[in-house]
């Protein structure tokens, strides 16, 4: 069988813009997760009973189901319940985006218990409260060191993302799909699809490692 360059080269600008779709779902689903994980993080390791017990429910039924089950109950069994038609795009975000801050939660909770407990223990000799230290001093410390499983997150999710397929959403992987069926070029077209992944997520990566790099020498160029 012989690859077909004309084909890959004409269904390029329509994968393109199926990419440009996956990036948008990711970053706005990595995004509102990282605001989900946060708050979810601190409740797990809170004075709070009822907080740790909701939090931790939360995290152990989103890592422990699939994203594919997820996008499922989203897209399908919400309606059911509430008799709302669920549109495929705020169904793609909200099951990403919830399960994406399960993860971020584990991250960000990992991050804050690697900080000293005598920071801790120097914010409140100031005077601060709990939320206080945490805010200004635990939290800010916590984000340096979760910028490598962030972007780790970030790159798994822009894989995990074409399961939104499923629900005809089309993003980079439901574009290939719809090309392949009108002109039958499956190694052509999975080819390119999986090039453009690979361009992706090692662009994040790359971009991930400057950030690191940034931090440790303390933000100088």
């Amino acid at each position: 069988m012989s690859f077909n360059l004309d084909l890959a080269v004409s269904a390029m600008p329509l994968l393109l813009m199926g990419a440009l779709v996956t990036v948008k779902i990711t970053a706005l689903s990595v995004g509102l997760g990282v605001v989900i994980g946060l708050f979810v993080g601190i409740a797990r390791i809170c004075n709070v009973r009822i907080l740790r017990i909701l939090s931790a429910v939360y995290v152990d039924f989103l890592r422990g189901t699939p994203l594919l089950v997820q996008i499922f109950l989203i897209y399908f069994a919400v309606p059911v319940i509430t008799g709302i038609r669920m549109d495929p795009f705020v169904a793609a975000i909200t099951s990403c985006s919830i399960n994406s801050g399960a993860y971020v939660a584990e991250i960000f909770r990992a991050g804050i218990q690697s900080i000293d407990e005598g920071q801790m223990e120097a914010g409140r000799s100031l005077g601060l409260t709990w939320n206080q230290t945490m805010r200004y001093i635990i939290i800010p410390q916590a984000f340096k060191r979760v910028i490598p499983p962030l972007g780790n997150e970030f790159i798994a999710l822009l894989k995990d993302s074409s399961l939104v397929s499923v629900i005809g959403f089309e993003e980079l992987t439901r574009r290939g799909q719809l090309i392949i069926a009108r002109t039958y070029g499956s190694l052509e077209i999975w080819t390119c699809v999986a090039i453009i992944y690979l361009i992706m997520t090692l662009t994040i990566s790359r971009f991930v490692a400057y950030i690191e790099r940034r931090n440790a020498n303390g933000g100088a160029r």
